[in-house]
């Protein structure tokens, strides 16, 4: 696969601040195809069965479920904020790009299995993903998201990376 053939990406952000620098390497990509399409993904952990059965003991399931879902919707209004701001202050006007070519999407799962299902959904050509030095001594270990995505993915993976978590 050449990069110039790149017209569906897969951008994956855990919304965290300085996941700017990934997210500039998935609008790069793009080059000038005016065609070229990002999903913007963001993959909430699902509840463990015991945080669910906790809350059950404490409100309905249908209140527990409305709440989720306005979790959600604030999240997706947040993702798409968030996408217009870096539009606004780092596209250039040169840069086909807008924001009719970007696509939010929230999934609910294990962060690595989603991402890579989500990939397989949409044909991505390519994943592009952000990682952070999790530990004091600064060692780049990468996080275990981005490691288990790059080990199963069957799609080529670009992994950037961020500052200390």
């Amino acid at each position: 696969m050449m990069f110039y053939d790149i017209k569906k990406i897969l951008y994956v952000s855990d919304l965290e601040q300085g996941s700017r620098p990934a997210f500039r390497a998935a609008i790069s990509l793009c080059g000038h195809y005016s065609e070229a399409q990002i999903t913007y993904l963001h993959v909430i952990e699902s509840l463990s069965g015991t945080t669910r059965s906790v809350l059950s003991n404490m409100m309905e399931k249908e209140e527990l479920d409305n709440l989720l879902q306005k979790g959600v919707e604030a999240l997706s209004v947040k993702i798409r904020e968030r996408i217009e701001r870096f539009c606004e202050q780092e596209l250039e006007e040169h840069e086909v790009l807008s924001l009719k070519n970007i696509e939010a999407r929230i999934e609910e799962g294990t962060p690595w299995r989603r991402i890579l299902e989500v990939g397989d959904e949409i044909n991505a050509d390519v994943i592009v993903m952000g990682t952070r030095k999790h530990n004091a001594l600064g060692q780049a270990l990468m996080g275990s998201t981005a490691t288990k995505a790059l080990t199963h993915s069957k799609r080529p993976v670009l992994v950037v990376p961020l500052g200390v978590a």
